[in-house]
């Protein structure tokens, strides 16, 4: 069985022209094609954090439904990120994940239902300090690991502009993905949004959608893999 997944940091939705215009963001999202869409950024930074991203404009432009990973409040997500799906795919039980770091962070977790057998998708957007990336990924990986084994895909902002990532902190099981540089938007030189996959999770295609109006909506370009899941035996 097979799944597009795709990230994207829209940046509050404020484009490199300084606009703030969800509708490009949302002909970006479409244009992935994508099943799962993990989204950085989708709130705005103050209290009480209103969504920059319109709830009804998802709603009624796109075929995803949103995770409810906010809490009380406007918010379209937990620490600005929340998770698209598909309709029609099943998804089973959702999590938060608190980050260690200087400023609040977090992931988001999903476990989903498949023909092939449950997966698991762990939206992130990832310190800007070295030292708090690895703590980071390493707490991700000990809150996937109390929940059981299972195909997990880590996608997002991973802030990082090495070869590696600080993918060493998520431990041998996890192979770590760049499909290209994304950021800055305008003109990418940094391969900042990433997918580490874990066994039972193999990529068969993945790469940078750089198409209209993408390198004006957010100052990063989303990226986007096809995933085969392999079949539970």
């Amino acid at each position: 069985m097979n799944v597009r997944l795709a990230s994207y940091n829209v940046h509050k939705c404020v484009g490199l022209d300084r606009l703030r215009i969800p509708e490009r963001v949302i002909a970006v999202v479409n244009a992935l094609d994508a099943d799962i869409v993990a989204l950085q950024e989708v709130d705005l930074r103050l209290p009480p954090r209103p969504t920059a991203l319109p709830y009804a404009l998802i709603e009624q432009e796109t075929d995803f439904g949103i995770l409810p990973f906010a809490l009380d409040g406007p918010s379209l997500g937990w620490h600005g990120q929340t998770i698209l799906v598909r309709k029609g795919i099943s998804v089973d039980k959702i999590r938060r994940i608190a980050l260690p770091g200087l400023e609040p962070r977090g992931a988001i977790l999903a476990e989903i239902s498949s023909r092939a057998g449950p997966y698991r998708v762990v939206g992130v957007h990832l310190g800007l300090i070295r030292r708090y990336r690895s703590m980071q990924l390493a707490a991700i990986r000990a809150a996937i690991g109390r929940r059981g084994e299972m195909p997990t895909a880590i996608l997002g902002d991973y802030n990082d502009w090495t070869a590696r990532g600080g993918a060493e902190a998520l431990g041998p099981g996890f192979r770590l993905h760049a499909p290209g540089r994304s950021y800055p938007a305008a003109g990418p030189i940094g391969a900042l949004d990433r997918i580490a996959l874990s066994d039972g999770l193999h990529m068969s295609r993945a790469g940078v959608f750089g198409g209209t109006p993408a390198r004006v909506a957010s100052d990063h370009l989303p990226i986007w893999a096809d995933i085969r899941i392999e079949t539970a035996r």
